[in-house]
């Protein structure tokens, strides 16, 4: 895929390390289980990931387009690829995450050359299960399996798992359709460098002139990129990029709240608090000793 490695928020499996780094998030209204100090941010992983609508409905945004699934419906969205899951009221979703080595089999498999194929295919970002086609019906009836063994977990619920994940990937194998090639998009490819130059350079102070300057645009343009592909201004993703940051120290550090402040980028500890405290409804000292925030899902 196209974005690189390090650049932009760096989304973590809490179960890499682990002998079966499989993750299932389900969110209800916002808050996850089990829960994750995330906000709409944009951010991407080494998984892949399949989102399954249980209720409701939701909307997963990437920088080139916006996908709507309603209940009863699931995607794919490829490892690498920026996106966040907007939240919508009482939606209620299941993610799957996992990574590609899963579907390979063993060292050597012919199944790893079509894994491989497949997925570093910059066409493929996200796939969307259409109930209206037989192989999207298929697909979305194997993810509600998915989603129903994590709820009634047997002793062969991993070998159940690699089953489902395997039977999936086989209809996305045989049935997906990418589009055409061509030329990347200039606004993806312009937001991709501005969303780069945060990432590098959120602990300083940053203006409109150096976003735009970082993409070699104007700041008119600048503007008119966010507002395209991210529907809020660079400003907005600027404070909430540093309190994401800012939520991780909280969790993971004893550093002071004035530390964190100025590390992510804050000149004012009271202009931090009142901002953390908007996003999370939660005061820095609250949240840490809470540990953890039901607000805004990042999926």
């Amino acid at each position: 895929m196209s974005q690189p490695h390090d650049s932009f928020y760096f989304s973590t499996n809490a179960n890499v390390g682990t002998d079966f780094p499989y993750l299932v998030l389900e969110v209800i209204n916002g808050r996850s289980y089990p829960q994750s100090p995330a906000f709409q941010i944009m951010h991407w992983h080494e998984d892949l990931q399949f989102v399954y609508v249980l209720d409701g409905s939701i909307q997963l945004r990437t920088l080139a387009e916006t996908v709507a699934l309603a209940a009863g419906e699931g995607l794919f969205v490829n490892k690498r690829v920026l996106h966040r899951v907007e939240k919508v009221a009482g939606a209620h979703y299941k993610t799957f995450r996992f990574p590609d080595f899963f579907l390979g089999f063993y060292v050597g498999s012919p199944a790893r050359q079509l894994v491989d194929n497949l997925l570093e295919d910059e066409r493929l970002a996200v796939l969307r299960f259409s109930p209206q086609t037989p192989w999207g019906r298929e697909a979305l009836a194997a993810l509600q399996k998915l989603s129903d063994l994590k709820n009634s977990q047997s002793a062969f619920y991993a070998y159940e798992v690699l089953l489902r994940l395997a039977e999936i990937w086989l209809i996305i194998c045989q049935n997906s359709c990418l589009p055409p090639g061509g030329e990347p998009d200039k606004t993806n490819r312009r937001m991709q460098r501005i969303l780069r130059y945060i990432e590098q350079h959120y602990t300083e102070e940053i203006t409109l002139a150096d976003l735009a300057a970082s993409a070699s645009v104007s700041k008119s343009e600048c503007l008119r990129c966010f507002k395209q592909s991210m529907q809020i201004s660079p400003y907005k993703y600027l404070v909430e990029y540093r309190l994401l940051k800012a939520a991780v120290l909280l969790k993971n550090s004893n550093k002071s709240v004035a530390e964190i402040a100025s590390r992510v980028g804050f000149r004012l500890v009271s202009h931090f608090s009142k901002c953390f405290r908007e996003k999370t409804g939660l005061t820095p000292r609250e949240y840490r000793q809470n540990g953890s925030v039901a607000d805004e899902f990042e999926g």
